[in-house]
């Protein structure tokens, strides 16, 4: 299985479970138990985009050096700064 697939797949299942918890808050009767499903659906959806970021590469910690150095904006000069070039040079 790609990493792709499986991340699309962990994906598929923080919605359903997210879905689940939000279905479930009508069900209960405890405003705690109902919070704590509310809250629980929260950090699913964090999860989901957390891993939605990873697939995309949409925030830097999941780029690697070269995309950093890529889709950085030269300075002035028209240069990249030499702490991204030491960056390509050493990992």
């Amino acid at each position: 299985m790609s990493s792709k697939h499986h991340i699309e797949e962990i994906m598929l299942k923080l919605e359903s479970l997210q879905q689940e918890f939000r279905e479930d808050v009508q069900k209960v009767d405890d405003p705690r138990e109902q919070a704590l499903l509310e809250t629980s659906a929260e950090v699913l959806g964090g999860l989901h985009n957390a891993f939605n970021d990873f697939k995309n590469k949409n925030e830097a910690a999941w780029r690697t050096a070269e995309t950093k150095v890529e889709t950085r904006k030269p300075d002035v000069q028209g240069q990249v700064g030499p702490e991204k070039a030491t960056k390509l040079t050493h990992g």
